[in-house]
């Protein structure tokens, strides 16, 4: 009878736990990683969040929009140049993400635009973000703000832009 007890008693814990560990080994089918954006000067109404995106699934997807309560309102950017001017347009399907493949928003390329700020981003601070994808739904992440120089190296970590280098000409469309 006592080996029968502590065999039901086993039986019950591992029945209880069993839920828990698939939840820890269940992947989400896109993982955010890095998310952070530069600090801003004093009243500036602007800022820009960047990260890579990386599609764990085997269906494309679309980022479609983000919500932060640090700024009024936030849409997905893309900056390109055209005939030596830089060129900034809001992407209004949203950001393709392939299938088992990855996208970078950096510096220069695909970003969240923060538009209306509500308070300068501080470097050192975090803010709260949440992403919307077609097909993932809602993915809250935490973003950490970096220097007002901060780049984004090859390796997908930080770096300062000692080099100061400006943007040049840019048009918002």
């Amino acid at each position: 009878m006592c080996a029968f007890s502590k065999f039901a008693f086993a039986a019950i814990l591992i029945a209880i736990a069993a839920p828990a560990f698939a939840q820890a080994t269940t992947t989400a089918p896109i993982a955010v990683e890095q998310p952070w954006a530069r600090a801003t000067p004093a009243g500036a109404m602007t800022g820009a969040v960047y990260m890579t995106l990386d599609n764990k699934s085997a269906s494309a997807d679309r980022l479609t929009g983000a919500s932060s309560d640090v700024a009024d309102k936030l849409q997905i950017h893309e900056m390109t140049v055209v005939n030596g001017v830089m060129q900034m347009r809001q992407l209004a399907d949203g950001l393709p993400i392939p299938a088992g493949g990855s996208v970078v928003l950096k510096p220069g390329s695909y970003h969240v635009m923060l538009i209306g700020l509500k308070q300068p981003l501080t470097p050192g601070e975090t803010f709260p973000l949440t992403l919307t994808f077609a097909k993932a739904g809602n993915i809250s992440v935490t973003v950490a703000v970096q220097a007002i120089g901060a780049m984004q190296d090859s390796k997908g970590g930080m770096g300062d832009n000692k080099s100061g280098g400006g943007m040049g000409n840019m048009e918002m469309k």
